[in-house]
């Protein structure tokens, strides 16, 4: 039994050296460009968000974008009278904070911009009270901010960020998801969708307290592991790497022999 467990180890060592050498870029593809006029996020990793934006805060005073960015961030685009999925945003980020094993305002920081320009600071304040009374644990109120704004400031954030939305008459369509800044505003990640795991969101704010943009040792590592929804803890894919790895040794041996092939045939040729 020792020497299956002990081999058991081995081969999962193997295996996840081999994804970090063969699967740097997997499952990373560029996203093809949003087509003028509908919605979606178009990936700007390693731009920058306008620091010189303002907008209003939760009482209603003008503050500077780059003046609450000074730890990773967790940025959120929504509208506050949105009838169904920014709620559903908004409360998926404040139940991964329920469970995060960081401190805010020292590990992170969370700002949450209406793209609506028509929204004020009575709307921001009530979205950030049911937002806080969801983390159901004491929360610095400084830590996630809440702020509306001009249609420029919220043009200028939306286009850093690659955040495509259409006003309809009967509200707006947006896509649904966060992203992840570095300490200086730069873009590190995305992370799609309303729904956040607490050890996903913690590798996402270590890259961007790090600065890094692109596929780091922690993506690699979120392609070979996934999250346990009930422990959180992580679990090693090995049938996921087990597949990703022989398909590409396969496909490389593949292309040898079919080079070896031409070279002797070649070579046969001038003889």
């Amino acid at each position: 039994m020792k020497t299956d467990a002990s081999a058991a180890r081995k081969l999962h060592i193997v295996l996840i050296l081999a994804a970090l050498l063969i699967l740097p870029g997997a499952g990373f593809a560029e996203q093809p460009a949003v087509p003028e006029g509908q919605i979606g996020i178009l990936e700007n990793l390693g731009g920058k968000v306008p620091q010189d934006a303002v907008f209003a805060d939760e009482s209603g005073a003008p503050v500077r974008l780059g003046s609450l960015i000074a730890t990773p961030t967790i940025l959120a685009l929504v509208y506050y009278t949105c009838p169904n999925v920014c709620d559903y945003l908004l409360l998926g980020v404040a139940g991964a904070l329920k469970s995060l094993d960081a401190v805010p305002g020292t590990d992170y920081r969370v700002i949450t911009i209406s793209i609506d320009e028509r929204e004020t600071a009575a709307d921001a304040r009530k979205a950030k009270r049911i937002a806080l009374e969801t983390v159901e644990r004491p929360f610095p109120p400084g830590d996630w901010r809440f702020l509306t704004g001009s249609r420029d400031s919220i043009k200028a954030v939306s286009d850093a960020v690659g955040y495509h939305f259409v006003r309809r008459a009967e509200g707006i369509d947006h896509p649904v998801g966060i992203v992840i800044l570095s300490p200086s505003g730069t873009v590190i990640r995305y992370m799609n969708g309303a729904v956040f795991l607490p050890a996903d969101l913690k590798l996402s704010l270590l890259e961007a307290s790090q600065g890094r943009v692109g596929p780091t040792i922690a993506r690699v590592l979120r392609y070979c592991f996934s999250t346990d929804p009930k422990s959180h803890g992580l679990v090693f894919n090995l049938l996921k790497v087990v597949a990703t790895v022989t398909l590409t040794l396969t496909a490389g041996f593949v292309a040898y022999l079919i080079a070896a092939g031409l070279r002797r045939r070649n070579g046969a040729r001038r003889a």
